[in-house]
């Protein structure tokens, strides 16, 4: 199978181009930037922002687009263009050109009546995906971690004076999924028919508050608790100030949990003791 992985440059794009490749299918890594080479899969420049991608898609059998901004990105105008246009300019692409399959990475939350900019792309683009001609699979992950994952190198960064304010006192709940683990789970989105036409919801074997993931990137982390009104009044005048990934968006989504329930590894044989935990993988690396 030819399989186009639009995001296959970035973090979990990598992972899961690796794992396809070596089921056996021949993959072109996408991005705005590509690398000349990822070893032995091909890479190609898409911008998932141009109207017109159809000799990108072209000759693939499926597509998988893991495209997709920083959810503390401010801009409700780059979401919209990212996340809703651009997932329509790809399902547009793939219709025109005979694609079989397209695998949609989204969030949990996004069916949450928690109103944020990014929740709202990410909505309409699981709707453009569904009303679509192709057979389709969508996903949304918890927070996901592995080499080089965003979310580590932002909690080191939150804990480094030691002394972390978090509002409500972290207890925000989330549950990591390490990358190889999702990879195996979409690589089997790609393949398998009986995927066709489900949305999982996907998360890790733990589910662990934001106070206890910042502990366990730093054992000698101090968490101070924030009161939420505090929280809520430093977020809007955050979001002002060019640099913090933080604003009122992020303080919404503090009343949401970020884990699935149901957690739909099951579908893909998994039970939870089969999956990596982010303790276990800060022990070894």
């Amino acid at each position: 199978m030819d399989v186009l992985v639009a995001g296959g440059t970035g973090f979990i794009g990598r992972v899961l181009c690796r794992t396809l490749s070596r089921r056996g299918h021949d993959v072109t890594a996408a991005g705005r930037s590509p690398p000349a080479t990822m070893g032995d899969i091909e890479t190609a420049r898409l911008d998932v922002t141009d109207p017109d991608l159809v000799d990108t898609v072209a000759g693939h059998d499926a597509v998988v687009n893991l495209v997709a901004l920083p959810a503390h990105v401010q801009s409700a105008r780059s979401h919209d263009a990212v996340h809703r246009q651009g997932t329509q300019n790809l399902v547009s692409a793939s219709e025109a050109t005979g694609v079989d399959r397209f695998v949609q990475t989204s969030a949990l939350g996004v069916d949450s009546d928690v109103e944020t900019a990014y929740f709202a792309a990410k909505r309409a683009g699981e709707r453009i995906v569904r009303d679509s001609e192709l057979d389709w699979v969508i996903y949304r992950p918890s927070i996901v971690f592995g080499d080089g994952c965003a979310f580590l190198a932002f909690l080191r960064k939150l804990a480094a004076a030691r002394i972390v304010p978090l509002p409500g006192g972290g207890q925000l709940r989330i549950q990591p999924i390490w990358v190889d683990d999702l990879a195996t789970m979409v690589a089997d989105g790609v393949e398998a028919d009986r995927h066709t036409g489900e949305t999982y919801e996907l998360g890790g074997p733990d589910v662990l508050t934001l106070a206890e993931t910042v502990v366990l990137v730093r054992p000698d982390a101090i968490v101070l608790p924030l009161p939420m009104p505090v929280a809520a009044a430093g977020a809007t005048i955050a979001e002002y100030i060019p640099g913090i990934p933080i604003g009122r968006d992020q303080y919404r989504v503090q009343a949401l949990d970020n884990t699935a329930s149901p957690n739909d590894i099951t579908a893909f044989g998994f039970e939870t003791g089969d999956l990596r935990s982010l303790s276990e993988y800060l022990q070894a690396y």
